[in-house]
């Protein structure tokens, strides 16, 4: 991860997550290529898709082409929206059986019946196949240190990023974490802190937000609330990573149209930072192609081998 971030008009380093996961998917593509030459083993991606929620359609189409770009063994399962939790239970147990399949996704929201218990589906899949990074298992591994975590794809992704603007050692540095969710927030944190860095983690009842932010040398931002974070808010030189999607009106675009806007108010945040991921093209493209080196990693554990360092 060598090439250095562009440069905004603002003055920040602009993290452009597209250029950093195509560089991440050509490292993980050129292993696959090892993998199959030197153990005949191809990384295998099983995706279950329940029902027909059109976001949730568009996500598994991507990651079903990247995963085929890469040269994966990939495998799609569409079931109806009225699938059972049995049946659903039922298919995972037969991928968690098949040694062709070293990584499963099963994409969420699943349909209001099933997602009410998804975490009986979360942890029917065997941990180390679970490429999402869900599973307690892997939580309890990334917390504690013993044995390898399957890392959830954003958070990872993040880390990748900030290395990208801060090089592999952030030791010592300061870092805030903007959103306690298990799927961003607590993950991102202890990733952190296993890289030795001071780490303070933030929510709606934080006292006086703007002031501990304003410590930070890292700002990881993950709380779903549009420009929450103001350019005020931001140390100067701080490495900010927004992890917001979230869709707001675009009058100036006209009527009825929206634009994305992640959670950090950029425009004013990319006057004073050192880098700065942007909204969309920064953390987004980089959750894809962690799953495909989260699969990778999978299908090296299991015949043995050493995932690539990335």
């Amino acid at each position: 991860m060598a090439n250095a971030p562009s440069s905004s008009a603002e003055g920040a380093k602009i993290l452009d997550g597209r250029a950093v996961a195509s560089r991440v998917t050509g490292l993980v593509a050129e292993a696959a290529v090892r993998l199959k030459q030197e153990a005949h083993v191809v990384p295998g991606l099983a995706v279950v898709l329940v029902g027909e929620d059109p976001a949730s359609q568009v996500y598994v189409g991507a990651k079903a082409r990247k995963a085929e770009e890469l040269g994966f063994h990939s495998v799609q399962h569409t079931l109806p929206a009225n699938t059972t939790e049995a049946d659903l239970l039922a298919l995972v147990a037969n991928l968690n059986r098949d040694s062709a399949i070293h990584g499963i996704l099963v994409q969420f929201p699943l349909p209001p019946a099933l997602d009410r218990h998804r975490d009986r589906v979360i942890t029917a899949i065997d941990p180390d196949k679970d490429v999402d990074g869900l599973h307690p298992v892997n939580a309890g591994r990334l917390l504690t240190g013993i044995g390898t975590p399957i890392v959830p794809c954003t958070p990872a992704g993040c880390m990748v990023l900030i290395r990208e603007a801060l090089g592999a050692d952030i030791a010592g540095k300061e870092a805030v974490v903007i959103g306690r969710s298990t799927l961003v927030g607590k993950p991102v944190a202890q990733l952190l802190l296993n890289q030795n860095c001071t780490v303070t983690m933030t929510h709606s009842r934080t006292r006086d937000l703007p002031a501990v932010v304003r410590r930070a040398d890292i700002v990881v931002a993950a709380i779903g609330r549009p420009e929450m974070v103001r350019g005020e808010w931001i140390k100067p030189g701080a490495t900010v990573i927004d992890v917001g999607m979230n869709r707001i009106a675009a009058p100036e675009r006209g009527e009825g149209k929206t634009r994305l806007a992640g959670d950090v108010a950029y425009a004013e945040a990319a006057r004073i930072a050192g880098a700065i991921t942007p909204v969309p093209g920064g953390v987004g493209p980089m959750t894809i192609a962690m799953l495909m080196a989260n699969t990778l990693a999978a299908a090296c554990r299991m015949n043995g081998r050493t995932p690539v360092r990335l």
